[in-house]
């Protein structure tokens, strides 16, 4: 098996080599001398604890939410440089004291674990008195020996399972056995990660008393809901009862299935074989089997359409639960309007203060009406005044933009037509160049018959005195 401290190394970054020394000697004295290093190895140790809790890595230990401390844990801590580490006890201490280690039989004594306020001494400060008196402390290699809640790991837990909670509505829904919640609520900390029964008892406990999220007994965990009593009733009892019947008949009913499937084989290979005894035996048996698989399934099917109706009629009284309570708040509702006549009263009078208000509003539209006289004339001539400026206004502007399009037509036009030229005139110069280099060929060509000529028709004078 891998040694805790191998696993730490491959796991958490704090517990490299270069970090070893330190996370194992006695860093107790750096509380003071350098409290930066002493809560950074705290951390680290606290840290991959957790881990090694939660990935069921401690020795001779099964749980998820709790750490055994003993010599065995030691062991699986020892490092071949550096020894065991010196220093346990005061992680441990200083676990308690935070509240993120606190010891198994302690967490069942307290009232809760958020419920230190108000206590004479808290279970906190007896258990670290207690470290002292035995001189438990760090810097002599002692460390308590116990199993300790990992309250991280545990707070993990119930809000995974607080978040499963709420998908459960019905009054039957959340009424379960105590194996059928364990099943639901398997792997709380995650895939692989089961909790054991000890796990389950801790978890329970927690959200009963801390989270107020169930009420449990030995055979029932009832989730528990607005408007519902918290106590484990006998309805409850029936139906988890029923239920558990329901299930085993299923099984039942499965086996016996695959029983009569298995005994047809076996009668057909006996026949196969020319056995009649073991035949004729194999088909008794199958029709024995038949018969009771015949009473499971009609008894299944009544227990279940009991359960339906069951089902039903908690549904009937959650509705009428729910209908009542609306009742009481339409009937309160009601009580702050009056009736019937005190609406009408207030309607009226809000009619009457709606029409003095339109009546004063009249009143001051009125006022200084006679007094004040307009000219209509004056009020036309203006407004032709007016609009004829900005007609003028508009045709300018108008005007102005036409000629800047014609100007801006022109001069591209201009450009057009200076290329056009520039390309003709090329044009001629590329032709008149043609036309010269084709007269030079030709005088050339000229040149070069007369040289023959001459050279084939003159006499040599020299040969003519010989």
């Amino acid at each position: 098996m891998t040694s805790l401290l191998t696993y730490l190394q491959e796991t958490e970054p704090q517990f490299r080599n270069s970090r070893l020394g330190a996370l194992y000697s006695d860093f107790l004295p750096q509380k003071t001398l350098n409290p930066d290093g002493y809560t950074a190895n705290i951390t680290a140790w606290l840290r991959g604890l957790k881990a090694a809790t939660l990935a069921g890595k401690i020795p001779s230990s099964t749980s998820r939410l709790t750490i055994t401390l003993d010599e065995s844990l030691l062991r699986s801590l020892n490092s071949p440089q550096w020894g065991r580490p010196l220093a346990m006890a005061t992680v441990v201490r200083e676990a308690v004291e935070r509240g993120e280690m606190v010891g198994l039989g302690e967490f069942e004594r307290i009232e809760g674990l958020y419920k230190r306020k108000g206590w004479g001494i808290s279970p906190w400060g007896v258990l670290r008195w207690g470290y002292n008196a035995l001189g438990l402390g760090g810097g002599e290699g002692k460390m308590p020996v116990g199993k300790f809640v990992m309250v991280s790991n545990l707070e993990d837990a119930g809000m995974e399972a607080a978040g499963r909670i709420e998908a459960f509505r019905g009054r039957t829904e959340r009424v379960f056995s105590r194996l059928e919640f364990r099943e639901q609520f398997a792997d709380v900390l995650g895939e692989g990660r089961v909790l054991s029964e000890s796990d389950f008892q801790i978890l329970l406990r927690y959200l009963q008393r801390d989270k107020g999220l169930v009420v449990y007994d030995d055979e029932i965990v009832k989730l528990k809901a607005p408007g519902v009593t918290d106590e484990i009733t006998q309805e409850d009892s029936t139906i988890v009862s029923l239920r558990t019947l329901i299930r085993d008949l299923r099984i039942q009913t499965k086996n016996l299935t695959q029983k009569v499937d298995e005994l047809t084989v076996t009668a057909k290979e006996a026949v196969t074989r020319k056995n009649r005894v073991g035949a004729l035996a194999a088909l008794r048996s199958k029709k024995l089997a038949e018969s009771t698989l015949e009473k499971r399934h009609a008894t299944l099917s009544q227990l279940e359409e009991v359960f339906v109706k069951i089902e039903q009629a908690a549904d009937q009284v959650e509705l009428i639960r729910v209908m009542e309570a609306s009742t009481r708040v339409l009937t309160g509702l009601n009580k702050e309007v009056g009736g019937v006549e005190r609406v009408d009263d207030v309607v009226d009078n809000l009619r009457e203060q709606m029409s003095q208000v339109d009546e004063v509003g009249n009143v001051i539209a009125e006022v200084g009406r006679d007094d004040i006289v307009v000219d209509e004339t004056e009020v036309d001539d203006e407004l032709e005044a007016m609009e004829t400026q900005e007609k003028a206004k508009v045709e300018a502007k108008e005007q102005k933009e036409r000629e800047e399009k014609e100007k801006k037509e022109a001069e591209e036009t201009k450009r057009k037509l200076d290329a056009l030229e520039e390309v003709e005139r090329k044009a001629k110069e590329n032709a008149s160049k043609a036309a010269e280099n084709e007269h030079v060929e030709e005088d050339l060509e000229d040149s070069i018959e007369q040289l023959r000529k001459v050279n084939l028709d003159a006499k040599d004078p020299i040969l003519e005195s010989n």
